[in-house]
């Protein structure tokens, strides 16, 4: 008769089993440590790509802030396999129209074929219509498409082997192009074609051509799906497209990349008392009474390029008139400048200002913010009331209301001024809110002035607010710095029924905020209306007319079949009426005027989407217009492909984002620090992982005693 001994029970079955508790220790222990490395890790990358300051742990629960993610948390990442870019950009001016095409070379270093990601901006109305892809000798047009059937079709020509190029719009006025199968020491040539209108303000014109992406704030918490994007930040709940917005930021101790070389055709039809490039040392040469021509050669892509000129008195422009026709429309651009009214007594002001002291600020920056407000103080006079309201990673008011203008309050808001620095977070929203609160003074006029850089990801949801919460404020944006979100900034100040001024050096402040004050102390034309003489239908964007301060002209764009004879335009200046009318004959033919048209049209839409007017009819009424002039949008895309394959499906094929320079005058360590700066909990996060990975060690210990327990028990 067989012994039944149980099996654990058995000589050498101790041993064995013995052998199997301890590995299975060993490996539990191992597996569940090398989860939580991986976890520990995730949640380390996770919040690198959301952070940008440590100090924004204490206040604010909203961090997905202005840092460098995964990219530049490496510190100084290699990216000399990276395609190689310079860019060229020539520009032709024609009285107010801008016409501009942009070459971006991509050499290929590595002997590996690559795809090249770059995220770059352009002017916040740029109507972009063409785009071309050069290989070698061959040129291949780009059409517009849909965004997700151009998306697709390019990524369908990329793992096929065949060059493709891609841009796509992800705001105003930031654009990426995409760039397949460069082949190895090669370079390919992507070139984009836009059209705008220069700016036109107290007597002057402006062109501004941005150089440069600056990091932008992300808020949020969770994240959400959204385009996939090669950026530092992930997608957020409130910026679900900011893994798209936040190309790699190069630390300024490895040098500057992407030399641009600029030339400027300018013929501006009156004789010119200056003409200034007012941030770079450009090269100006005046070709005959009316023409110059302007060149820049080489230049790093680290801040804006900016060109100003003013007629000879005499010669500033009352009205201005472009027409084009196409497909039997008469399409037309017209600018009229209403005649300046003498100021009267102006009724007593309540101002709040508002001023970014976040860690983009740090640097140049927050010196022009500081000089710039307490030039502003100067400005109070007795009866109006005041407040400072600064922000960062959260919000902080100097006074908890607005406060009566004397010589003390005055004193305090100077010692306020002087105390304020640039660090942590870009949380705007508190301080919007707390801007737009109303005061109980309602026999005031009310002005709040927002002097920030705008270098936030979640522009829409600032729209909204001030949309709502506006109520009789007026809102005026003073943009700081070498490279400011401008598309955030004009918005803002159309939506908030004010103006936006951009300074850029410090040596402007006093000029820029003397013509500001001048605004704000002028009688504003408000209630604009427009009639067209005889019966056709006329179709202008915008639909609904800004109000207009001093030195600032009206600007609209018209669609019809005929154009009729005349404009009549009325509206109130100091509680007046005001008319006037514009004889629409003789107007100077120009191609692209149709695309302004579109341009307009599909910003006003846009503008009707933040606000969440009709979203489908909307969307699709953009999407319409874009492919009916060949425009690229938040919808449509431009996408162009060569037909024959090149690289062979064996052949690897890395895809590499390009990275951008740290905008001139930016502190790298207050916007990234020894962790990414202005963003998530990437400290919490990392200290958690720690605490993880230690009771990981406590469990595993406790475990293996247990085991060894059970083993002397057998």
């Amino acid at each position: 008769m067989k012994s039944h001994i149980p099996y654990s029970h058995k000589p050498g079955a101790i041993f064995i089993s013995t052998l199997q508790c301890i590995t299975s220790g060993i490996i539990t222990g191992v597996i569940a440590n090398f989860f939580l490395v991986l976890f520990v890790l995730l949640l380390s990358d996770a919040a690198h790509a959301t952070t940008m300051d440590d100090s924004e742990l204490v206040h604010i629960k909203h961090k997905g802030d202005v840092k460098q993610g995964t990219l530049l948390f490496k510190n100084k990442q290699d990216f000399s396999m990276a395609p190689i870019l310079k860019t060229e950009a020539d520009i032709s001016v024609s009285g107010m129209i801008v016409r501009t095409r942009v070459k971006q070379y991509f050499r290929n270093p590595d002997k590996t074929w690559k795809e090249g990601i770059y995220v770059f901006p352009l002017p916040e109305d740029a109507a972009v219509d063409h785009m071309r892809l050069h290989i070698g000798q061959r040129v291949i047009e780009g059409q517009v498409r849909e965004r997700e059937r151009a998306r697709k079709e390019y990524e369908r020509a990329r793992d096929n082997g065949q060059k493709a190029s891609l841009i796509e719009q992800e705001r105003a006025n930031i654009f990426t192009t995409s760039v397949a199968n460069i082949g190895p020491n090669e370079e390919i040539v992507v070139e984009i074609e836009y059209q705008h209108i220069a700016r036109f303000d107290a007597g002057s014109f402006q062109l501004r051509f941005p150089m440069v992406v600056a990091p932008r704030y992300i808020p949020g918490n969770n994240v959400v799906e959204g385009f996939a994007g090669t950026g530092w930040a992930l997608n957020t709940d409130q910026v679900n497209d900011a893994s798209r917005i936040t190309p790699p930021v190069l630390h300024p101790d490895q040098g500057k990349i992407n030399p641009v070389t600029i030339q400027v055709s300018l013929d501006a039809g009156f004789p010119l008392q200056h003409l200034t490039s007012s941030y770079h040392k450009a090269e100006i040469k005046q070709i005959d009474n009316t023409a110059y021509e302007i060149n820049l050669v080489d230049t790093p892509a680290d801040r804006d390029f900016e060109l100003t000129w003013k007629p000879e008195p005499g010669n500033i422009p009352r009205a201005a008139f472009f027409t084009q026709r196409k497909n039997d429309q008469d399409y037309a651009l017209i600018m009229l400048l209403p005649p300046a009214q003498k100021a009267n007594s102006v009724m007593n002001r309540e101002v709040v200002f508002v001023i970014d002291t976040s860690g983009s600020m740090a640097g140049t920056s927050i010196i022009q913010a500081k000089a710039s407000l307490e030039l502003a103080l100067t400005r109070l006079k007795p009866g109006d009331r005041f407040n400072i309201i600064q922000f960062n990673s959260y919000t902080d008011q100097m006074f908890p209301f607005p406060k009566p203008v004397n010589q003390k309050t005055l004193h305090m808001a100077e010692n306020y001024i002087h105390s304020l620095k640039a660090d942590g977070g870009t949380e705007m929203i508190p301080a919007m809110h707390a801007a737009l609160k109303l005061s109980l003074e309602n026999n005031l006029v009310r002005q709040v002035i927002f002097l920030t850089d705008g270098s936030i990801g979640n522009e829409d949801e600032l729209f909204r607010i001030i949309h709502s919460e506006l109520g009789d404020s007026r809102l005026f944006t003073i943009g700081i710095g070498s490279a400011p979100n401008s598309h955030f900034m004009s918005r803002a100040a159309n939506f908030g029924r004010g103006t936006y001024t951009y300074i850029g050096d410090i040596n402007e402040v006093q000029e820029k905020m003397q013509t500001l004050f001048n605004k704000l102390e002028s009688p504003v034309l408000t209630d604009l209306q427009i009639g067209w003489t005889g019966e056709q239908k006329t179709e202008t964007w915008p639909q609904k007319l800004p109000d207009l301060y001093l030195g600032e002209p009206l600007l609209l764009t018209a669609k019809t079949e005929r154009l009729p004879e005349k404009l009549n335009i009325t509206g109130k200046i100091a509680g007046s009426d005001w008319h006037s009318s514009m004889k629409l004959q003789g107007g100077m033919n120009e191609n692209g005027i149709s695309v302004l048209w579109a341009r307009k049209k599909i910003a006003a839409l846009m503008d009707q989407l933040n606000i969440g007017n009709e979203k489908d009819t909307v969307r699709q009424m953009i999407i319409d217009t874009a492919l009916e002039h060949h425009l690229v949008s938040k919808f449509t895309s431009l996408v162009a492909i060569d037909v024959t394959p090149e690289r062979i499906k064996q052949a690897l094929l890395k895809s590499q984002v390009m990275p951008v320079n740290l905008p001139a005058g930016w502190n790298y360590e207050k916007v990234f620090g020894r962790m990414p700066q202005t963003a998530t909990s990437a400290e919490l996060h990392f200290i958690l992982g720690l605490f993880l990975l230690l009771a990981s060690i406590v469990m595993y210990f406790i475990h293996f005693g247990s085991l060894r327990k059970n083993v002397s028990q057998v």
